[in-house]
């Protein structure tokens, strides 16, 4: 490998592993913001967030490599450029093409990467972080008493304290109200104490209460006709309480469970979608046959045996020999075919909605595959588009080359999310609305490398209005003004 080259991708390697991490965080702070509340006040530890997270970078690598190569390219090629480090390679007669092209082999390595991570570590990261996200939306709440507020148990109890010592955690004017017995053999329970301790067992299945100073009230009810509840009271100096409890010891669920078209690689969406291609084609294909053959003509109605032209192995009777029946019997051939039309419907809507799930998994299933196949092109696009420009901008740094970048990266986002958003419903082809983005930079990132290529000034004003003359001369040659009139002198 020449000195250049190495200098190049010294050069390139840096820039690209620090955008890397900087933009990976940034996703990751707005996915922890996202769910932010369903995190706070559950006594969730360090390791389940720290699990969380690297779940969430995995899944957002597809995302951030092509930002990230945006900016090392741009970022790369204008600190060479500001550093007239382009221009002496120039001079020496090393064309910019021959410059990028062990950064081009390098991103290519980095592309064909992404679509491994894409096809196998994320939708294995994407099972494990639903699964996870999962048993911590089930996570209840630990248990934390405010002054003067209740607070409730999904058990049918709430809890109420005037005060809580934040060092010995001693509850001071306690008050319980107690119905989990109310539907088993009508027992309203209230308890008041002085004081006590209530607190969550070290497997946090029961609710521990030691309670002092106090008084239980418990209204028996009775369900008979003209009786009188009854209210017993009783005196305490020490009460203890073991409460079964649930859903506060977090429980992992079994991944498998959540399976859908994110999880899979790319085989398995090719099976799935081969698969629902041919569960919706059967469910539209069966909606007429037998709703013809089976509900509405499956036997002979009594009508006679003449008919006009046969409808699927059918004949179809004339209406006169209805009008030449009876009145009981033309009422026991209408109630029959609205019976039947009704039957038809049923099963009509039945297939209907069979069909049309199908079809919203093969869309989910088509989006998801040319997904991955596009993240590879998208990469190399993004390279092809960030290193002529930098070379063009000749500006290192964080200044320039982010906001370029960043604008880039946004319509690359707006499209992309647009045509996948029209892509699952259908409106569009999966192939169109995954690549569209891609067909669109595909020209830009030509248009730049060839006028970086030539030392184009694509950022000159000066060259902006040089041909802005050139075009208005062009159109005055084309398109002469015709003189005004002179008023005669009288």
């Amino acid at each position: 490998m020449k000195t250049v080259h190495k200098l190049i991708l010294k050069s390139y390697v840096g820039p690209m592993v620090l955008t890397f991490f900087i933009v990976l965080f940034v996703f990751i702070m707005q996915f922890m913001w996202r769910y932010i509340d369903e995190l706070v006040g559950k006594g969730l530890g360090m390791g389940v967030i720290m699990e969380l997270m690297m779940y969430a970078a995995i899944t957002l690598i597809p995302m951030v490599l092509p930002l990230a190569t945006l900016f090392a390219a741009v970022m790369t090629m204008g600190n060479m450029g500001e550093n007239y480090e382009l221009l002496a390679l120039k001079s020496a007669g090393v064309s910019l093409p021959r410059i990028m092209r062990p950064l081009i082999v390098l991103v290519f390595f980095v592309a064909v990467g992404s679509f491994f991570v894409a096809n196998n570590l994320v939708p294995m990261a994407m099972r494990k972080m639903s699964a996870l996200i999962y048993d911590i939306r089930q996570q209840k709440q630990v248990i934390e008493f405010k002054d003067g507020l209740f607070f409730n148990l999904d058990n049918d109890m709430s809890i109420r304290v005037d005060h809580q010592d934040p060092k010995t955690k001693l509850l001071t004017d306690i008050l319980i109200y107690d119905t989990r017995n109310t539907n088993i053999n009508g027992k309203m329970g209230t308890i008041v104490a002085d004081s006590g301790y209530i607190s969550l067992s070290d497997d946090k299945r029961f609710l521990l209460a030691t309670l002092y100073n106090g008084e239980m009230h418990e209204e028996v009810r009775n369900y008979q006709w003209m009786k009188d509840n009854t209210l017993e009271r009783r005196y305490f100096d020490v009460y203890n309480m073991v409460i079964p409890m649930s859903g506060f010891d977090f429980s992992r669920t079994d991944m498998s469970l959540f399976n859908n078209s994110q999880t899979k690689n790319t085989k398995e969406l090719s099976a799935g979608i081969d698969s629902l291609e041919k569960v919706s084609a059967a469910a539209a294909s069966a909606s007429y046959q037998p709703l013809i053959t089976t509900f509405i003509f499956p036997f002979d109605q009594g009508l006679g045996t003449d008919s006009i032209a046969p409808l699927h192995g059918r004949p179809v009777y004339l209406n006169a020999h209805i009008d030449s029946m009876g009145l009981k019997d033309r009422q026991r051939i209408y109630n029959e075919a609205l019976n039947k039309a009704r039957n038809s419907r049923s099963f009509y809507s039945f297939d209907e909605v069979t069909s049309k799930d199908a079809l919203t998994q093969l869309y989910k299933f088509k989006v998801e595959w040319h997904k991955k196949m596009a993240l590879p092109v998208s990469i190399m696009i993004f390279f092809l588009i960030g290193a002529p420009l930098g070379a063009i901008i000749r500006k290192g740094g964080l200044g320039m080359p982010v906001v370029v970048s960043v604008g880039f990266f946004v319509i690359y986002y707006i499209i992309t999310i647009t045509g996948e958003k029209m892509a699952r419903e259908g409106s569009w082809n999966s192939f169109i609305g995954m690549w569209i983005a891609t067909f669109i930079l595909l020209p830009i990132s030509v248009y730049l490398t060839y006028k970086a290529t030539n030392d184009s000034n694509l950022f000159n004003a000066e060259w902006y209005l040089a041909h802005t003359r050139r075009i208005r001369g062009f159109f005055k040659r084309i398109f002469p003004r015709k003189r005004r009139m002179q008023p005669e002198n009288r």
